[in-house]
């Protein structure tokens, strides 16, 4: 890891389009501004961490297969022939 020591108002580069400067910093909290292509998400460390956990909640869902859904479709037939 890379730690760096920045005061207010000063910048990081990261690769070519993205830019960090520090706002402000009170207590122990230090505000960051982002400046990125939108193409490139960013994302609070926790929000991440309920997106991949979201993302993996879905793939491990269970898709309806051909047969349930042939099932589906005759029974919406028949009520509707009712």
């Amino acid at each position: 890891m890379l730690v760096l020591t920045r005061k207010i108002g000063e910048k990081l580069i990261i690769g070519n389009e993205i830019e960090v400067q520090i706002l402000s910093i009170s207590g122990d909290q230090v505000k960051i501004g982002i400046k990125a292509p939108a193409s490139i998400s960013i994302h609070r460390h926790e929000v991440y961490e309920a997106i991949q956990a979201a993302n993996v909640a879905a793939a491990g869902a269970k898709t309806p297969d051909a047969q349930m859904l042939k099932r589906l479709n005759r029974r919406i037939i028949k009520k509707e022939e009712q």
